[in-house]
């Protein structure tokens, strides 16, 4: 259950969950290392985001176990637990991440996809926080994020970011 602080209707509720999900996959399409990894949004049901990072060998950081590497579980957490950042308040805004806590549980193992999803847990006037998971089977979570992001004053979300991320969402 999400918990916010009551500043007017959630950003998902002027957007349908397809909207948020287009508007999402310009998102990560932006960023140079997500784009060029292929991770996709799987699907948006605000504040919440599933996301995708399909197999490649340039994920691994152990070749001789097989093993996935540490930071691509981080940015991964980071980049979902993020989007539902922007999907979780009123309006969408820039808000960086103030602090990220990851527990891994097992190792990631070569050859499969990486599925992540993450919720906003709760929204103050000066952090958003958020949870992230990773997994590679069902109920098998590889990694758990605990994701803190600052709201900075309106001044740093640049004017129109809300319209250039739905500009091509709204329409489709």
């Amino acid at each position: 259950m999400t918990h916010q602080k009551s500043t007017g209707p959630n950003a998902g509720e002027g957007h349908s969950p397809e909207a948020w999900r287009q508007a999402l996959s310009r998102f990560v399409t932006i960023i140079p290392h997500t784009r060029e990894l292929g991770l996709e949004v799987l699907s948006v049901a605000p504040p919440e985001v599933r996301m995708r990072l399909p197999w490649r060998d340039e994920l691994l950081g152990d070749t001789t176990r097989g093993l996935v590497h540490g930071g691509v579980l981080t940015m991964l957490l980071d980049t979902v637990c993020g989007s539902a950042v922007l999907c979780g308040l009123p309006a969408p805004e820039v808000c960086p991440t103030l602090d990220l806590r990851i527990d891994h549980y097992r190792p990631a193992l070569a050859g499969r996809p990486l599925l992540a999803g993450a919720r906003v847990l709760r929204v103050t006037e000066s952090v958003v926080f958020t949870e992230g998971t990773v997994w590679q089977e069902p109920e098998r979570p590889i990694a758990r994020g605990i994701g803190n992001f600052v709201r900075l004053d309106a001044h740093s979300t640049p004017p129109g970011f809300a319209e250039a991320l739905f500009s091509e969402a709204d329409h489709a």
